[in-house]
């Protein structure tokens, strides 16, 4: 299928994005002086901001790339969470599947940049605020009723695990039976191998190493780690993204991938990357592509966001130049 097509229709795609949902707050400040206090720089406040992070920052590529995401996750009733659903709703989302908790701690990562007047800002120190404990059974139950409600009214289901507990083990045994009906994609931070028999999952290279058991992946051992995660899971694809070394696709039915960096390897901010990958690769296999041609344009949406600073997504048209360009390289 022609990639530019494929990206057109992306356009009204339904994805469930099941996943924990990050406020990204950037404080961003001037260098004044060294302090009197101790020896650390005073920075002078100028601005800050609040992105969609971690799955949020997943369906906000969705909605971008021209796709209706519908989250399921959890917020607190604090400011963070306030902020996230208002910022989610301000874009037109529908947040109804997303479960506010009260007296619960909306995880938020706080980066400190810092820089002279005439200087890109550079981030100095991150703070992360994380939930205190598991999140509570009847918690549990209500998300998973919330995906119950919207799991046949989709096109695709996207999973964003970072570890925060709202995506809970029942999840495992009940993602596989919707592989049937549509696509379901992982990206998981320490859980890939949990989630067995789904449609695709797209570990990066330090999630594939832990995963396995070995100390990091290199192009020696890169098709070994890839047949191995599908042996030990059922999928029916895995994408491997390798970071300056492109992707490698693995398929239940035998071929492998290997796919280059798109764009320049000299990136500017690798921050949430994975969630643009599985975004488009997500949003590509809904909308009737095939796994390699859905890791292709993963790829090209993956080269764009890294050229960006902060937490940031990928626009449709972005992608539509990114695919016309490679035809015409491809067609000489």
């Amino acid at each position: 299928m022609d990639l530019v097509d494929l990206v057109r229709r992306f356009v009204g795609r339904r994805i469930l994005v099941l996943g924990d949902l990050v406020a990204d707050q950037y404080i961003l400040g001037y260098t004044a002086r060294v302090s009197r206090e101790a020896p650390v720089l005073i920075l002078r406040y100028d601005s800050e901001k609040i992105a969609l992070g971690g799955g949020a920052n997943a369906l906000h590529n969705i909605h971008s790339l021209g796709g209706i995401p519908l989250p399921v996750g959890v917020v607190g009733d604090d400011e963070m969470g306030i902020r996230l659903l208002e910022i989610m709703e301000g874009k037109g989302i529908d947040t109804s599947g997303v479960v506010v908790v009260p007296g619960w701690r909306t995880v938020t990562k706080t980066r400190i940049l810092a820089g002279g007047h005439h200087t890109v800002k550079q981030q100095v120190v991150r703070i992360d605020k994380e939930p205190r404990g598991e999140v509570p059974s009847a918690v549990v139950e209500e998300v998973e009723a919330r995906f119950l409600e919207r799991a046949d009214q989709v096109d695709a289901i996207m999973v964003s695990d970072y570890g925060y507990g709202v995506i809970s083990p029942r999840f495992f045994r009940l993602l596989p039976s919707w592989v049937e009906r549509c696509p379901v994609t992982v990206d998981s931070r320490y859980r890939v191998l949990e989630f067995k028999g789904v449609t695709a999952a797209t570990p990066n290279e330090p999630e594939t190493a832990a995963a396995l058991g070995v100390d990091r992946i290199e192009n020696g051992n890169v098709e070994w780690a890839g047949r191995r995660l599908l042996e030990l899971t059922g999928d029916r694809a895995v994408l491997v993204t390798r970071g300056k070394k492109g992707m490698a696709l693995f398929l239940a039915t035998g071929e492998v991938y290997h796919i280059p960096i798109f764009g320049t390897d000299e990136v500017a901010d690798v921050t949430g990357a994975g969630d643009t990958v599985i975004a488009t690769f997500t949003l590509a296999l809904a909308a009737g592509a095939s796994f390699l041609e859905g890791a292709r344009l993963a790829n090209y949406a993956g080269g764009i966001v890294v050229m960006k600073s902060g937490t940031a997504t990928v626009a449709q048209g972005e992608l539509l130049e990114a695919a016309k360009s490679q035809y015409e390289k491809e067609q000489g």
